[in-house]
């Protein structure tokens, strides 16, 4: 009987597939289409920056407005690369930028841990403390972070740049929500191996967490690349000590506004960020769906 039963099943063909409907197909089309009208109109402002950095001066505010100019001039970035010292201020953008974001990643990183995992007094009314600092805008923050880079002696410094910044509550955030998340038998688990606190974050913790610290990186970067307000106050020495967006304001002055060579400059100046993306990507979208989840 069994023989003959799996005999007969073995002989029934598998019912066909059916399509979707049609209905179903055109509001796919139209959801697709309504995507790419929306990621045009943010793309836009890109693709009129890099054709723009292709034209001559006087085609710039021609009327009509027109997307391409008379000629073709690669001139434009030359030109962007001599009249300033644009290269030494991509390097100390890089180097700021990069330090930066290594220090708000350690710090972040710890102060997470220690307000997700470790049990201590007073612990959530410090954290809802450090976590109002948000609120706060950096411009009201200025002046007294410029004294106290006066009285340490860090005015006109890298320092001044790169150490202020990275102690926000906005990493600490992110990875206290991610570490909630993770379940607390791995902390049980490693503490039976032997691990002390300290290799339970090291060798159980970042591993788990490196889409979010991938997250926490492109944002960091990125706010450290286009810091402009406090460069301009904390910096004296531009030629030397200048990044990018300060470089950036060099094309504006007593001999006029030099329109295709900013746009010039500023392709130029998406490089890196670009880069730090496509080198990220794998863990961006995975980083941001967790690092918001979970909680004790």
């Amino acid at each position: 009987m069994l023989d003959s039963a799996v005999r007969a099943t073995s002989t029934l063909e598998p019912a066909p597939r059916r399509g979707r409907p049609w209905t179903a197909r055109v509001r796919s089309a139209v959801g697709y289409a309504l995507l790419c009208l929306v990621a045009l109109a943010f793309l836009s402002p890109l693709i009129y920056m890099l054709a723009t950095s292709f034209k001559p001066p006087a085609d710039i505010f021609s009327i009509p407005p027109s997307l391409f100019g008379s000629e073709f001039r690669w001139q434009n970035y030359q030109e962007a690369l001599d009249y300033m010292p644009f290269l030494r201020f991509m390097g100390n953008g890089v180097l700021v930028s990069a330090a930066g974001t290594a220090l708000s990643l350690v710090v972040s990183s710890l102060s997470g841990y220690a307000f997700s995992r470790l049990r201590w007094r007073g612990r959530n009314l410090t954290f809802m403390v450090f976590l109002a600092t948000l609120m706060i805008p950096q411009e009201v923050l200025i002046v007294p972070m410029f004294v106290m880079m006066q009285q340490v002696k860090w005015v006109n410094t890298f320092q001044a740049l790169i150490v202020p910044w990275a102690f926000t509550a906005f990493g600490a955030f992110m990875l206290r929500q991610f570490f909630l998340g993770v379940p607390q038998e791995l902390d049980d688990a490693a503490r039976v191996d032997g691990a002390g606190t300290v290799r339970t974050f090291l060798l159980v913790m970042l591993p788990l967490a490196r889409p979010t610290l991938a997250v926490l990186a492109v944002f960091s970067f990125i706010s450290y690349w286009n810091s402009f307000l406090w460069p301009l106050v904390v910096i004296n020495d531009v030629s030397t000590l200048g990044t990018i967006p300060l470089g950036l304001g060099m094309f504006f002055g007593q001999q006029g506004e030099q329109w295709h060579l900013v746009m010039a400059a500023s392709v130029i100046s998406m490089v890196p960020t670009l880069v730090l993306l496509i080198l990220l990507q794998r863990h961006l979208i995975k980083g941001i769906v967790t690092s918001g989840l979970g909680g004790r």
